[in-house]
């Protein structure tokens, strides 16, 4: 039997340290890489093609899902989330998940982590019809995650940039438009960078008092609406602070009265 090949990201030494540990007691299993931060595990994981990446939840400005959602479809390995949330949150994508591993990770835990991943066969996403399913949950997992209550809000997205990860602070961001599962952010430098997302999970994580979504394709930064010019219909055109004009839906219209329109 082959040898599961993982690498492992957190930014706390003495988790990271603890995990390579436990580990290396374990029998077929071969740790290739270790990384400190997200965007290191972005670089690792693509370059290693490991077949288990085992991913810290909360790092900073790269997180777990942040590596998942940055990685080239073709290198996407399986993944395990290692967390350190309360149950509630374990229980909303405990069956959506390729797996969690509660903190501090426990050997036998650890060892049915690595026999699923070895029931998947150990390949990258889009080998087998089973590992498309797994990355399917890994993303359901990853949305879960992302609704869970008392989750704070965005101040920065991580954005591929070539083979670069580029760290764009969200009050930067003047509009978000979607094109299918693709969403363009568009910058107050005139920059547009595009990450794979849902509108609807992105606007989950932004705050409502700085961004409003004003139509089933768009999102504002209210902070960069220059001018609102009424329509007809009750609906709106908003002009931002590039001079981009951004239609406001009848349904969203509400939303910017309360928001923009009222003293």
């Amino acid at each position: 039997m082959a040898p599961v090949r993982v690498v492992i990201a957190d930014d706390e030494r003495p988790a990271r340290a603890f995990l390579a540990a436990t580990l290396r007691t374990l029998p077929d299993v071969a740790l290739v890489g270790e990384a400190s931060g997200g965007a290191d595990a972005v670089e690792l994981i693509e370059r290693l093609r490991p077949d288990l990446a085992l991913l810290d939840l909360d790092m900073p400005e790269v997180d777990g899902l942040a590596v998942v959602r940055l990685l080239r479809t073709d290198r996407l390995p399986l993944v395990a989330f290692v967390t350190a949330y309360d149950a509630y949150a374990v229980q909303a994508f405990d069956a959506r998940a390729i797996d969690y591993l509660l903190k501090p990770v426990e050997a036998a835990r650890l060892q049915r982590t690595l026999d699923r991943a070895r029931d998947f066969g150990g390949r990258t996403a889009d080998d087998t019809e089973a590992s498309a399913v797994a990355r399917d949950r890994l993303r359901a997992a990853a949305t879960a995650i992302d609704r869970q209550p008392g989750s704070t809000w965005l101040r920065r997205i991580p954005v591929r940039r070539r083979d670069d990860i580029v760290i764009l602070p969200v009050d930067q961001v003047l509009a978000v438009i979607a094109d299918g599962e693709l969403l363009h952010l568009v910058t107050a430098s005139g920059e547009r960078h595009t990450i794979s997302h849902r509108l609807k999970d992105l606007e989950g994580r932004l705050d409502p008092a700085q961004f409003a979504r004003v139509s089933r394709s768009a999102i504002v930064n209210l902070d960069a609406v220059a001018r609102v010019s009424p329509m007809p219909a009750g609906t709106y055109v908003v002009t931002l602070s590039n001079r981009q004009q951004i239609a406001v839906s009848r349904g969203r219209a509400r939303v910017l009265r309360e928001t923009l329109l009222q003293l």
